[in-house]
């Protein structure tokens, strides 16, 4: 990973958009900080997209839908968007159809419930409620668990033929094809009718863990904030720079580099 400072900003083609996961990326002990929120907006004004994506559930991603500075929410790590329509406000919009989404929740749940059976201290995120197509546990939030404990839960997660994945502070699993990076190439052809892979050299991704890997191996311009240092042996696709600070001030130094090249 090299410094950010480093990172040359091609003016020719100029970036159009950033990618940005929430937890630790844009929050601070988990609240947006005020820097944070003020490069979400200085990016919007200064006529670059801006998209979250996130693993938290789409219910707790709703009220910072519509009160960031964003174009949209990608939420449960590529499987739902939450966007904004003129005449009808706040949008939801899935990957799945119905009849999938709620066969897949009955087996998730079974799942879920197995786990919490059968791996000592493993808790549902307290943000459970929220989930429409993936299920979640608490590693980092408000309980902790050992490194063995995560990895028999990424076990018994997969051995159930999900995806599983581990961010900052949760392990999420979900049945389906669909990723961050599936995704945010979704998210591109529904909002603006173009093709990612097409333009990925104009779009910037910032990180933070390991559940981010598949976007930092994709995106040229990928960034971590500093505390992606946690995770750095864990890390087989690192971003390609990383800020001096961590999480929100993180992002913010992202954005003030980004921007001052223009």
């Amino acid at each position: 990973m090299l410094p950010l400072a480093s990172w040359v900003v091609p003016r020719t083609p100029r970036i159009i958009g950033v990618f940005t996961d929430i937890d630790d990326t844009l929050t601070t002990e988990g609240v947006i900080t005020p820097d944070a929120l003020q490069a979400l907006a200085d990016l919007q004004a200064a006529g670059l997209h801006v998209v979250a994506i996130t693993g938290r559930p789409v219910g707790w991603s709703e009220p910072f839908a519509q009160s960031w500075p964003v174009d949209a929410i990608v939420a449960e790590n590529g499987a739902v968007a939450l966007t904004h329509e003129p005449a009808q406000g706040l949008r939801k919009r899935y990957r799945q159809d119905a009849t999938a989404r709620e066969v897949n929740f009955s087996r998730m749940q079974w799942v879920l419930a197995d786990i919490e059976r059968s791996v000592p201290g493993a808790q549902r995120s307290q943000d459970s409620s929220g989930r429409e197509t993936d299920i979640a546990i608490d590693h980092s939030e408000f309980t902790h668990l050992p490194q063995s404990a995560i990895d028999e839960v990424l076990r018994r997660m997969r051995s159930a033929g999900m995806t599983a994945t581990v961010s900052s502070i949760h392990i999420n699993g979900w049945l389906g094809v669909h990723s961050k990076l599936t995704g945010a190439r979704w998210i591109v052809r529904e909002l603006w009718g173009r093709d990612l892979d097409a333009e990925i050299e104009r779009w910037v991704y910032v990180g933070d863990s390991t559940n981010d890997q598949v976007m930092f191996e994709h995106f040229s311009h990928s960034a971590g904030v500093a505390n992606i240092e946690r995770f750095a042996s864990q890390l087989t696709h690192p971003p390609r720079y990383i800020t001096q600070s961590d999480r929100g001030a993180g992002f913010a130094e992202v954005v003030t580099h980004l921007l001052g090249k223009y």
